[in-house]
């Protein structure tokens, strides 16, 4: 389905990201740890740890099960672990398990070493509106406990429900917090834990932000992808390029310029429009089909020369690029070009379904073909 607008840019307002049809999601959350092991056990693992209602749950929900932020204040407090298997794509395929913020370390019966031995993130969640002299004291517990276990493990914090904080005390809450834990650390000699901090809120686009950071450093192929978008939008004349998670709006990969928050909530607020019209025009009278299939694009011309062109890469990925309309006059060469990326994607594809995640893909997995771009071959990814 091909859909075409000419809209004005919105200055400075950007909504709540959370107009996904309900049923346009991973699914519902596996049972709980204590039911018999499945097969999906061995996917990698992200797991959401915190206090008590810091806001874990809320993350999960808005970011995988598109739940509008103002629905999950009605969320009842997590009281088991519960396990919710995200497949977005054939190598980001991992689970995500929100724990209790009551878990307790020491309780026999609490196997955390099976768990951290399998992680290949965790994410600490701290309510920035509340006293976190509490949250770093079991922050430091839990990563202490999980590096001694699995020092392979990626660290995330993130300082969550900094929406009802201004600007200066969210600076100077990131930096307290930053200190305080990394002291902790230097005084039990884990200096070589390193903690990723980030600012994050259900009610805006920074939660988004945060989780693709997160899912980047899981994905091995990652310096293939951005190689590729660097050689695309270098021969198109693009000025930024994001590969989506269609579903979840996560960003798996992008080209090297560094990210605008800006531009990221436009390519997110596209791809809403996008599936919301593809939702009502795009099935058919019977209510059968996709409303994301191999036809959907979209272009969106905004007042200020800038032009968003989206483009459907696989049944879960799709290319946003942001360029000026002078760029855009070269469409066809631009469809060229994205068809060889393409095609080099399914490539990385082929290959990630057939390589391991305990591995790392080498960026010049591809290299046994020439990538050919604007017509002219170019040097080896």
């Amino acid at each position: 389905m091909s859909i075409q607008y000419e809209v004005e840019p919105l200055a400075d307002s950007y909504g709540v990201a959370d107009s996904f049809p309900k049923d346009f999601g991973y699914g519902e959350e596996e049972a709980d740890i204590e039911d018999s092991p499945t097969p999906s056990d061995s996917k990698p693992r992200i797991l959401l740890m915190g206090l008590r209602r810091s806001g874990k749950s809320s993350i999960q929900k808005v970011v995988f099960h598109k739940m509008s932020p103002n629905e999950t204040l009605f969320l009842e407090s997590t009281n088991k672990i519960y396990k919710d298997d995200i497949s977005s794509s054939s190598f980001v395929n991992f689970q995500i398990w929100d724990f209790p913020g009551q878990v307790d370390f020491f309780d026999p019966t609490f196997d955390y070493e099976m768990i951290f031995r399998g992680t290949g993130a965790l994410i600490f969640v701290i309510d920035a509106q509340d006293d976190y002299v509490e949250a770093l004291g079991r922050l430091h517990l839990t990563v202490s406990r999980a590096y001694r276990v699995n020092p392979e493990i990626n660290f995330e914090v993130f300082i969550h429900k900094v929406d009802g904080l201004s600007d200066d005390h969210k600076i100077e809450t990131q930096r307290d917090i930053h200190q305080r834990a990394n002291d902790d650390l230097a005084d039990a000699s884990l200096e070589k834990l390193h903690l990723s901090f980030y600012l994050t809120s259900i009610y805006d686009h920074s939660i988004f932000e945060a989780f693709s950071k997160v899912v980047q450093k899981l994905i091995p192929q990652l310096p293939t992808l951005e190689n590729l978008l660097n050689i695309f939008i270098s021969n198109s004349g693009i000025e930024k390029a994001f590969l989506f998670d269609v579903v979840s709006k996560i960003y798996i990969a992008t080209d090297s310029s560094p990210v605008d928050m800006q531009s990221y909530e436009l390519c997110c607020d596209m791809i809403d429009v996008v599936i919301d019209v593809s939702c009502i025009y795009g099935l058919k009278e019977d209510g059968s089909g996709s409303a994301y299939d191999k036809e959907s694009m979209a272009i969106i011309k905004l007042n200020n020369t800038t032009v968003l062109y989206l483009k459907e890469v696989t049944k879960f990925l799709a290319l946003v690029c942001i360029l000026r309309e002078e760029s855009f006059e070269r469409k066809g060469l631009i469809d060229y070009n994205f068809h060889c990326f393409r095609k080099a994607i399914h490539e990385v594809f082929e290959v990630g379904v057939s390589t391991p995640w305990t591995g790392s893909l080498a960026a010049g997995t591809l290299c046994t073909k020439a990538v050919t771009l604007n017509g002219t071959p170019r040097s080896t990814v």
